[in-house]
């Protein structure tokens, strides 16, 4: 049994059919990655698994049981946990405020996951006490990853985790994924990168105006030559980067 699976899931934005009819499957222990140009509904289809757009038709099973329909706030408790685009951290609170609110559904002890977290992100410990808001665009996400981990989430969900990142940022962001997924944590990852997210996926799709084209293992589709045309090269990447699409 998968431990995510989507069925013929569609999702509308007005009269804008963002998701038409996609059907995907996580399976336990895999990175799976989608990608696909701006537009596509990669970042819709994550906001639907977690309760933050309305399903239009389909189902969304987790873990056996019918998450559709759930409160955000109760897919959260289920043990999906989502790193959103562009971070979102809480500017005006410290690092560790920020971790301890990652926590809130939890009634234990939660100082042994501030410092896995701490030991994922040692810089994050040396500013344990900084605002949020004063942390540069790498650190920011570094804290919005160890915050959903707050949660110890079973999946995790990553929504562009490499955007506006410096080079050497964007390695050591994709190397913490390699050591969550060493973890035994499933990671489900958005990503207009497609080079880096391919050569660490199990699984991957590609979303192509809100349908999914292909499907296979992250090296089947870094090999394949229509993947390469459209999604690999640096024409590829700019076209990707280029494109406008408020529904990514």
């Amino acid at each position: 049994m998968s431990l995510l699976y989507i069925d013929d899931l569609r999702v509308s934005y007005g009269g804008i059919e963002a998701l038409k009819g996609i059907s995907l499957s996580v399976e336990k222990g895999e990175i799976v990655t989608l990608i696909g140009a701006n537009g596509a509904g990669k970042s819709t289809t994550l906001r639907a698994i977690s309760g933050l757009v309305p399903i239009k038709t389909g189902t969304i099973t987790y873990d056996g049981s019918v998450i559709s329909g759930m409160t955000p706030q109760r897919i959260v408790a289920e043990g999906i946990c989502m790193v959103p685009e562009g971070r979102h951290v809480f500017p005006n609170l410290t690092v560790l405020e920020n971790l301890r609110i990652g926590a809130y559904l939890r009634k234990d002890d939660i100082q042994p996951d501030i410092e896995h977290v701490y030991q994922l992100f040692p810089r994050l410990r040396e500013r344990s006490w900084q605002l949020a808001g004063t942390l540069s665009g790498g650190e920011q996400q570094m804290l919005a990853v160890g915050r959903a981990l707050m949660m110890r989430p079973k999946l995790l969900m990553m929504d562009e985790p490499s955007l506006g990142l410096a080079p050497l940022v964007i390695r050591d962001i994709f190397s913490i994924i390699r050591t969550l997924h060493e973890e035994g944590i499933t990671i489900l990852l958005v990503e207009q990168n497609a080079n880096a997210a391919l050569r660490i996926a199990d699984s991957a799709y590609v979303l192509e105006t809100g349908s999914l084209g292909m499907h296979g293992t992250g090296e089947e589709l870094l090999n394949d030559p229509r993947v390469k045309d459209a999604y690999l090269g640096k024409a590829a990447q700019k076209k990707m980067n280029s494109n406008g699409g408020t529904h990514a």
